[in-house]
């Protein structure tokens, strides 16, 4: 009778532990599903809160190959204490003029992922970097690495130009025949040149190609804020890239016939699906937090 007693105990207290156990692990399943919930609702009110996207595109600092004056597409190069030093002053203007992001977005590229860490350091914020090879700047090809000069001439020549008429006629013409004709003559000649060599190297980039990766790199990019409610969104790309897509998207943007400069600002909004280029190479933020 002990033993029968014995036995019903030990089975009603494990009768009774596992219901407690079921019990709580309901309780907890119900909180999670309920954390999930709000947190997913607080996303779809953000989303639907918002009424326009608002792109900071920004230049890379200044890396060692800009210094010496090289070409540098695919190929990278660290800041130089300069560039450090203006991706700081464009992180504290911006902190000064209150402007906060709710997204960081670089191309895969150190020298861009390396301007973005220095601006949301200085800038107080602590968000995850997005990295997309679409975002990269043009692909020279054989060329990467040339110094300038000698890439611009090369063109120049197989366009039946002077290096010195070539840089004199892009005063006059607009940025993106500029670049078009500088990307497709480049591509061209790449390919010539690549053909002599034994190793396949990644082709230069003709002007279609770069366009078509860069609006599908900016279209994803506000796709997916508009849908997580990210109004303020800070892009970091590279000096050709950035002109080249805001030339795309609006033929009267007025992108320098030199170039952007490094740790410039230019910024796009996306309302009503029209995308509308307010600024262009502002360097006002980097200026204030000097």
């Amino acid at each position: 009778m002990k033993k029968f007693i014995g036995y019903m105990s030990a089975f009603l207290l494990g009768t009774m532990l596992l219901t407690g156990c079921q019990t709580a692990s309901v309780k907890q399943l119900e909180t999670a599903v309920t954390k999930a919930e709000a947190e997913k609702a607080s996303v779809e009110e953000s989303a639907a809160a918002i009424q326009a996207v608002t792109l900071y595109i920004t230049r890379h600092g200044k890396t060692m190959l800009n210094t010496s004056d090289r070409s540098q597409g695919w190929i990278d190069a660290p800041l130089t204490p300069a560039g450090i030093e203006v991706a700081s002053a464009l992180g504290r203007g911006l902190k000064s003029e209150g402007v906060e992001f709710d997204a960081v977005y670089t191309s895969d590229s150190g020298r861009a992922i390396e301007t973005a860490e220095i601006v949301l350091n200085e800038n107080g914020q602590n968000l995850e970097i997005h990295k997309d090879k679409r975002l990269r700047e043009f692909n020279f090809g054989t060329y990467e690495g040339m110094p300038n000069d000698e890439m611009w001439g090369a063109i120049a020549a197989a366009q039946g130009m002077t290096l010195e008429d070539m840089m004199a006629s892009m005063q006059t013409g607009s940025f993106l025949d500029t670049v078009a004709s500088f990307a497709d003559t480049l591509a061209q000649l790449d390919k010539e040149k690549a053909a002599e060599e034994e190793e396949g190297n990644w082709p230069a980039e003709d002007i279609a190609a770069i366009q078509t990766r860069l609006q599908e790199a900016f279209g994803d990019i506000v796709k997916e804020s508009m849908d997580k409610g990210h109004a303020d969104v800070l892009v970091v790309s590279h000096g050709l890239s950035i002109g080249t897509y805001l030339s795309t998207i609006d033929a009267n943007a007025k992108v320098p016939a030199a170039g952007l400069k490094n740790a410039s600002v230019s910024k796009v909004v996306f309302k009503d699906g029209i995308y509308t280029v307010e600024t262009v190479n502002d360097m006002s933020y980097a200026e204030k937090g000097k």
